[in-house]
């Protein structure tokens, strides 16, 4: 099963370090694991295309893992109803 990660990333400045571990996480429970923090840093992308890329991650992936802090981020809220929309398996982080 390939899981997508989403969590808060705006405003958070150990997203990086949040995403990995989470991931590594994952991997060790014998997922596949997308995070958008793979992506890259591209500061030419608007907001809206990062979450366009982010949607299209979601799409290849058969769920998505919420991290605890999901519901503290406008895009993560996104992510999981877009996710949800698609019938996707919704996992959510231990709080």
């Amino acid at each position: 099963m390939t899981l997508y990660i989403s969590g808060k990333i705006t405003g958070d400045k150990n997203y990086k370090r949040k995403f990995k571990r989470a991931k590594s996480r994952l991997l060790k429970r014998g997922y596949d694991v997308v995070s958008p923090t793979d992506i890259g840093e591209y500061s030419f992308l608007t907001y809206e295309q990062f979450l366009h890329i982010d949607f299209a991650l979601i799409d290849v992936c058969d769920g998505i893992y919420m991290l605890k802090d999901w519901q503290d981020s406008n895009g993560a809220r996104l992510e999981h109803n877009y996710a949800k929309s698609k019938d996707k398996e919704i996992l959510y982080e231990p709080v």
